[in-house]
């Protein structure tokens, strides 16, 4: 084997893999890294900021909502918790029950024509008020004219047959005291006299009745109240069946909207509605109308009151009139009856209202804001605010809820000052400081005497309605 010239001498002169790895395993191998030792200050550190996120995050949650005149946020690790408070006291408390009414007409009238005729004349403004005795319409009085003028020709004719039947009975008398005639003769003209007698008093009836159909060609008003709107207009026949002509859906409209008086598809002059005075009926269930019916049996009339569909407006007070005679075995209610002044038209017919009957009254009730009460896993309950600033959670028993006061039956008494707003996040024995409370908007109109004996707090009025 000849050697190169230029090749090193030694090992690493040698050509191939071999010689390469030979010339790798020289070099010194590098030293091992050691593990780092930072990963348990930074876990440490981690575990540290969670603590102090938790704590501040627990802080902030404890924080009761900040009341006007307070710090928002005002935890009591910086201090003593902002909340408001109120003094307990007593008034007389009403229990209202509630229920969904209607509104009906003291009277509904469907005026229908008595004769039958050509219709002259309307004389009514639709929707606008009418008297007793108005004139509402007109029907064609000529023929009934010319039937008077008969029935009074034929009562003058028997009159006169009258008259001449008694001058002969007289002649016959006397001619019979002469023995000039017969008996019977004079007995036939006494029946004939008084067979004209009867003859002139169905004459003089017939006439009356003429003069009866000639007087309801004016229709009038029955009652006083609203006249609804015209369903017939002049030139249509009508009769007692109603109007000739008229459409069948016109008909069926009247028919509807009187809701009685005419027959179905019979089509009324007018429907009035008397509405001053005015009625309510509604329904309660017969484990509340105990107490209403020993009223109504004593001669008083307990005060009720209707409110619009959405509860915020009272439109009229009234009395109890009356209960119906037996409880609806379907629905377990019964049906009573309210009478309203209705001066001011606030009520109309079939108007649907939120009904509220006063029950009785509690007198000298502890009562304090609703706010105030709490509901717990152990019942209803409040912090009295005691003379040193912390705040005794007491156990109530709640009664009525009226215009945001809940009566406290038992568990405080009148003059402790409770808390009404933050009590959610306060603990027996928590020290709280009094700010003032945020003033309330200008209420539009809210319930003027909503209260129910409800055993609990937050009970809603037992009616067919949702309760506010």
């Amino acid at each position: 084997m000849v050697r190169r010239a230029d090749a090193p001498a030694g090992p690493r002169a040698l050509a191939g893999p071999f010689c390469a790895m030979t010339d790798r395993s020289d070099n010194p191998a590098p030293p091992a890294r050691r593990p780092s030792r930072r990963w348990p200050w930074l876990l440490a550190l981690l575990l540290v900021l969670l603590a102090v996120g938790w704590w501040w995050q627990r802080g902030r949650d404890a924080r009761p909502a900040a009341p006007a005149g307070g710090r928002p946020g005002a935890m009591a690790m910086f201090g003593p918790a902002a909340v408001t408070a109120a003094v307990a006291k007593q008034q007389t408390v009403p229990v209202w029950l509630g229920a969904l009414g209607t509104v009906t007409p003291h009277v509904l009238a469907s005026v229908m024509p008595r004769v039958s005729g050509l219709l002259q004349s309307v004389d009514f403004h639709q929707g606008q008020p009418v008297r007793a005795g108005q004139l509402l319409a007109t029907i064609d009085p000529r023929p009934f004219r010319i039937a008077v003028e008969q029935a009074r020709a034929q009562r003058e004719q028997t009159a006169a047959q009258l008259a001449g039947a008694r001058g002969d009975l007289r002649r016959y008398e006397t001619l019979l005291r002469q023995h000039a005639i017969s008996a019977q003769q004079v007995a036939d003209q006494r029946a004939t006299v008084a067979q004209l007698k009867a003859q002139l008093d169905a004459n003089g009836a017939a006439l009356d009745n003429a003069r009866l159909q000639l007087e309801w060609t004016r229709i009038t008003a029955p009652v006083s109240g609203i006249a609804g709107l015209r369903q017939v207009d002049p030139g249509n026949m009508v009769g007692p069946g109603g109007a000739v002509g008229v459409s069948s859906a016109t008909a069926s409209t009247s028919a509807s909207g009187s809701g009685q008086g005419a027959a179905a598809g019979a089509t009324p002059i007018a429907t009035i509605a008397q509405v001053q005075p005015i009625e309510v009926t509604f329904a309660l269930p017969q484990a509340q109308v105990s107490p209403l019916l020993r009223q109504l049996a004593a001669g008083r009339h307990a005060v009720v009151q209707a409110w619009d569909a959405s509860d915020s407006r009272m439109l009229a007070q009234g009395r109890l009139l009356a209960a119906d005679n037996q409880i609806s075995s379907s629905t377990g209610t019964l049906a009573l009856r309210a009478r309203f002044g209705n001066d001011s038209l606030s009520l109309y017919p079939n108007e649907f209202v939120n009904v509220r009957v006063l029950e009785r009254s509690v007198a000298d009730a502890v009562v304090v804001p609703s706010t105030a009460v709490g509901v717990g896993a152990d019942g209803d309950y409040v912090y009295v605010i005691g003379a040193d600033g912390k705040v005794t959670m007491r156990r109530v028993v709640t009664g009525v809820v009226w215009q945001g006061l809940t009566q406290v039956v038992s568990g405080i008494e009148p003059g402790a000052r409770v808390v009404t707003a933050g009590l959610d996040h306060l603990r027996d024995g928590a020290r709280v400081r009094v700010v003032p409370a945020a003033p309330r908007p200008a209420a539009t109109g809210g319930p003027a005497g909503k209260a129910v004996d409800s055993g609990r707090r937050g009970a809603s009025a037992p009616a067919p309605r949702a309760s506010r």
